[in-house]
């Protein structure tokens, strides 16, 4: 491990703050990385990955063995770390460059996004895709039951996993593909630096459970109950889950509670836009941080295709 105070580079990649929220580490792979983990794993198709679960952690174990086995002790550092919790996993410049969109390159995004989720964790069943993981596009048009493929509206802050009765530890998010894109960057808020924690967090709804469910095209046919401040840290600092499209207040409290909370988050200084590029991958720890979208420019060509992982930690 060698760098300056403001890249630290280790075997086959390098680190550094992100200039919109120093909490994000941006981890740079090396295109001699890259072009590695390519040809270890060149053998095995996306199928494959999807019917044998085992063959994701041997991707893993190979993306790992490219950087001389330090990424994923530091991906799990940062993971574990409530003062970070979050990266942006991308190839150097010239590998950016030199991305072009094809079904085999997205396969390539498929390996290594999934060889990511596997070296902090193991993914859930997306029921929505049908598969451990979700690929969905955005289009210029949309008449979907969600904020999801919404270009022209903000997708606001929100906690993923809301309405699911399994953990969701991490979320990963990675751009597959864009066309005639302009902004709808990532939008990122740390629960530490909430302007109005302790309101919220201290206030008599916090503890309370609510109802929350999902609309048709999630595929999720049951309800679940929780409080929006639903657990606490190993060291007594909060955990959220909420997302103000699905919640289900029963009564006025609830709901003057969840409004006036949705209205504080969108509000909150301390959001960050996050560019994500294709081919890289935005991974944050799910409890500690709220995310959301920024809303696009209108373009009738307008086209994103993205990639989602969501999970819990084994390690």
């Amino acid at each position: 491990m060698t760098g300056a105070a403001d890249t630290v580079r280790y075997e086959g990649f390098a680190v550094s703050s992100h200039p919109a929220n120093p909490r994000v580490q941006v981890v740079t792979l090396d295109k001699a990385t890259l072009e590695h983990f390519e040809e270890l794993t060149s053998q095995y198709g996306v199928q494959s990955l999807e019917y044998k679960p085992f063959l994701r952690f041997a991707i893993a174990d190979a993306l790992d063995k490219c950087c001389e086995y330090q990424l994923g002790r530091f991906l799990l550092a940062t993971m574990n770390d409530r003062d970070t919790g979050a990266f942006l996993l991308e190839g150097d410049a010239d590998v950016r460059r030199s991305l072009v969109d094809s079904d085999e390159q997205r396969d390539v995004f498929v390996k290594l996004s999934t060889a990511v989720s596997h070296l902090i964790g193991l993914p859930n069943f997306d029921a929505m895709y049908g598969k451990y993981y979700a690929r969905f596009t955005v289009f210029n048009q949309d008449s979907s039951d969600s904020y999801l493929r919404q270009a022209h509206r903000r997708m606001e802050l929100h906690n993923d996993g809301t309405y699911v009765n399994e953990r969701t530890d991490f979320v990963l998010m990675m751009k597959m593909a864009e066309e005639n894109m302009e902004q709808g960057d990532s939008l990122l808020l740390h629960v530490d630096d909430w302007q109005e924690l302790e309101r919220f967090y201290h206030h008599p709804m916090a503890k309370q459970a609510i109802h929350w469910s999902a609309p048709p095209s999630k595929n999720i046919g049951y309800v679940v109950e929780h409080p929006v401040f639903f657990e606490e840290d190993r060291n007594g600092k909060p955990h959220m889950l909420f997302i103000d499209q699905f919640a289900q207040p029963a009564n006025m409290q609830q709901g003057l509670y969840l409004y006036e909370m949705g209205k504080s988050l969108e509000g909150d200084e301390n959001c960050s836009n996050i560019r994500v590029n294709v081919g890289s991958m935005l991974v944050i720890q799910n409890y500690c941080w709220l995310h959301g979208r920024d809303k696009f420019v209108a373009h009738p060509g307008l086209k994103r295709e993205l990639l989602r992982q969501r999970g819990r930690f084994t390690y």
